[in-house]
């Protein structure tokens, strides 16, 4: 694929709303109030109704790649550039579990320095990018998340061994599901997550977003010789609640480390459709494609000022975002909403001003 004219072009009309959406929107939003409040008073502090853990807070570069071809040389990766970028790595629940519980892991990367038209005028010049290590979402469409919010509402009254007694059956249903050649439920995918070294994982947007002129979803690969040999590392049994943290802080306290960060763009909207995150879009149709490399360079990635900073200051949305880059669908529809009354929840308890920042010294050493 070398012209341009085989990618989807981005149009308004791409993007369907879902029947009862707004009532949809209301109820998970709604949900996660309620599970906000729980662990609120559980912790006596608000935290962030999903990614509440932070494992590493660190200060890179984002490099745009030069002589991009002109498909992927669109919006924030339109022209060769060196961002600063803040990046926080993070485990999936709305809650502080013990890192020996198989959890989704995350990637948010905070753009610093974008200049241009917002999906959002809110006054910043920041570019959010949020990754997950998983290339779909189990409930992909905004029905199927409102039934997945009633699940998470109900995990901050579980206990860790009950969450790992559960994800270890998961990943024996799952096993079990493969070697008889029948589809995982959307639920048992979600829960039978592998424990993972989380710098050795590939990250994914799981849902679309535009691209410039076209449509496409996001994700971040090791390409570092020292990142690479970390993938599928298990995390060690014995290494206690915080192994992740202390996974990260070692390793960059010797190493540097960079990720490719890869667009997929979407060539055909009934195989890769936008509405339904569940849908994995197949490589053969559409490659990934670098266009860009992030530099982590080594630091002391858990300084209890950056943790304070990332996690009580710090607000990640994917509607932190350029117009070139608007995220598309109905899951990424109710972030809209859900994001902003997530973070006002978790400020206002804390006491804490939210900011965006305008220059990477705002990042405590």
């Amino acid at each position: 694929m070398t012209t341009s004219h085989l990618y989807v072009r981005y149009r308004v009309d791409l993007e369907r709303p879902f029947p009862n959406e707004e009532e949809l929107v209301r109820q998970i939003v709604g949900a996660m109030e309620r599970a906000n409040r729980q662990v609120a008073a559980k912790h006596r502090h608000g935290l962030r109704d999903a990614h509440a853990k932070s494992h590493g807070i660190l200060a890179g570069e984002l490099r745009i790649e030069p002589d991009l071809p002109e498909h992927l040389a669109q919006g924030l990766f339109a022209a060769p550039h060196s961002y600063p970028v803040i990046v926080r790595f993070s485990t999936s629940p709305g809650d502080l579990r013990s890192d020996q519980v198989p959890v989704q892991r995350g990637l948010a990367i905070k753009v610093i320095g974008v200049n241009g038209p917002r999906a959002i005028e809110d006054g910043a010049t920041t570019q959010d990018i949020l990754l997950v290590n998983h290339p779909t979402l189990p409930f992909g469409t905004i029905g199927e998340y409102a039934e997945l919010q009633k699940l998470l509402e109900r995990q901050p009254r579980q206990s860790d061994l009950r969450q790992r007694l559960t994800r270890l059956g998961a990943r024996v249903a799952a096993r079990v599901l493969a070697c008889l050649g029948r589809p995982r439920p959307p639920v048992l995918e979600l829960l039978a997550t592998a424990n993972h070294h989380i710098l050795g994982e590939t990250f994914h947007s799981m849902a679309a977003l535009r691209y410039g002129d076209h449509v496409a979803k996001i994700s971040a690969a090791p390409r570092s010789e020292d990142l690479r040999a970390l993938i599928g590392r298990p995390v060690d049994t014995r290494a206690g609640d915080s192994a992740l943290r202390d996974l990260v802080t070692n390793f960059f306290t010797r190493h540097s480390a960079e990720y490719e960060l890869r667009a997929q763009l979407c060539v055909d909207v009934d195989r890769m459709p936008i509405e339904d995150a569940s849908v994995l879009w197949p490589e053969e149709l559409s490659p990934h494609h670098r266009v860009a490399v992030l530099h982590l360079p080594a630091q002391d990635p858990y300084s209890d000022a950056r943790r304070r900073y990332a996690d009580d200051v710090l607000s990640f949305s994917p509607w932190h975002t350029l117009e070139a880059h608007r995220p598309l669908g109905s899951i990424m529809r109710s972030r809209r909403v859900a994001y902003p009354r997530s973070s006002g929840f978790r400020h206002t308890v804390n006491g804490v001003q939210e900011r965006e920042p305008s220059s990477i010294d705002e990042l405590p050493a």
